[in-house]
């Protein structure tokens, strides 16, 4: 059994992440449409490309957006904790950058308050007079060089959520305590067990320090927004996926220690089940889209995970294993994959999400066809925070010569 690495793979960040957009705006144009349709518009292999959606082709989804928030938290929470000490910050800073992100599209909802102002840029110690050569006067601190501000991620505008969703941020919004989550596993919101909190959360096996720790971030950040079980495991097996992914497992291996984590939750029969019947279905030989609407619709968290591990477990159908090519397996393997996420009668951007989450986690970036790189939306914006989780959470993240984050860091990201 291969043991995972300590630190997450760069190119598997990037993967995750862009993959997670790039799936989002691939099946967005075709969201809720019936097989049929699809087929009837596109022809009998479906949708193979961006197609031109309400925001344009390669547009990225409201719940990328908040993926891409989600990424930024996780970021700002270990920073937070490597210079404080204190960690346990993570979900509600979530919370905070959702609120954040509500707050941009809904003129009523005012910005969140930060909970913990910036940190204090500390002022040189004064210069001395001309000609006091005095040794024990220490010389000027140099201002370290400042880093760009992060990228907006809503140059498009604040793209639309399911209704679970905004309605859970709305009440947490009108309660005004942004880093008070208003919504816990054990304290549900709702009743929701819809598929917009699972989608967002791959970014929770970014830093985690097990599969444990990662499926449990997972859990309480889809719980803010969707609040029953069927909502929120889901959630935490996806961030356990990622986390083995990103570390170099195989996922076959990935998959058995998430379960391992799931089946020792409480009302997990649900999600249990979605994943066995992604297991037997994958046992039966090559995918097709009849095979992938039977495990269901993907409007709710355990089907659209189980449509997303069923594509994994199937990666290479119909590329020959002596494809002369060899050096494109991985690139053919993943488009048709990801193309079978998203050609089914349901909720083709979700299932694409969760698919390019996990396909790019495993292959990473340089799998995904050029095309799709070079034209989903805020491309760069993407690969800046990819960046920025890969130093963060890299075996040697920026540290100053007092073994605490530099300044710079910590003013990128302000409110760790």
């Amino acid at each position: 059994m291969a043991e995972p690495t300590t630190a997450p793979d760069h190119g598997r960040l990037l993967g995750c992440l862009l993959g997670g957009a790039i799936g989002g705006a691939l099946g967005a144009p075709i969201e809720s449409r019936s097989l049929a349709e699809i087929r009837a518009e596109y022809g009998p292999h479906g949708l193979t490309e961006y197609a031109a959606g309400e925001h344009g082709k390669g547009a990225v989804t409201g719940e990328t957006q908040l993926m891409m928030r989600t990424a930024q938290a996780v970021i700002q929470a270990s920073v937070r904790a490597r210079a404080r000490g204190i960690g346990g910050a993570l979900v509600p800073m979530i919370q905070e950058t959702y609120l954040d992100w509500l707050s941009k599209g809904d003129a009523s909802v005012p910005p969140p308050v930060p909970g913990t102002p910036p940190p204090a840029v500390p002022s040189p110690p004064a210069v001395p007079p001309p000609g006091d050569a005095s040794p024990a006067f220490p010389p000027p601190v140099p201002s370290p060089p400042a880093l760009p501000p992060l990228p907006p991620l809503l140059d498009g505008g604040r793209r639309e959520v399911g209704r679970s969703t905004l309605e859970a941020l709305r009440k947490a919004a009108a309660r005004g305590k942004p880093l008070d989550p208003l919504g816990t596993p054990d304290e549900p919101i709702n009743d929701s067990k819809g598929s917009g909190g699972v989608v967002r959360v791959a970014p929770c096996g970014f830093g985690a320090g097990s599969a444990e720790g990662a499926f449990d971030l997972g859990c309480r950040a889809a719980a803010l927004t969707h609040g029953n079980p069927g909502g929120y495991l889901p959630g935490g097996v996806h961030a356990a996926l990622v986390w083995g992914l990103v570390r170099g497992l195989e996922f076959g291996e990935a998959l058995r220690l998430a379960r391992e984590q799931l089946k020792e939750r409480k009302h997990h029969k649900e999600t249990s089940k979605a994943l066995d019947a992604a297991e037997r279905l994958a046992a039966q030989g090559p995918a097709t889209p009849e095979q992938v609407e039977s495990l269901g619709r993907g409007f709710t968290a355990p089907e659209a995970l189980s449509i997303a591990v069923y594509v994994m477990l199937r990666v290479g159908d119909g590329v020959p294993a002596d494809h002369w090519a060899f050096w494109k397996r991985d690139v053919i393997a993943v488009r048709e994959a990801l193309q079978r996420a998203v050609n089914h009668s349901g909720d083709s951007d979700s299932t694409g999400m969760l698919a390019g989450n996990l396909l790019g986690a495993r292959y990473g970036a340089a799998a995904f066809p050029g095309r799709w790189q070079a034209e989903v939306e805020n491309r760069m914006d993407i690969i800046t925070v990819a960046a920025d989780c890969a130093l963060e959470f890299g075996v040697d993240p920026p540290t100053d010569e007092y073994g605490s984050p530099p300044m710079n860091w910590m003013m990128r990201y302000p409110r760790a």
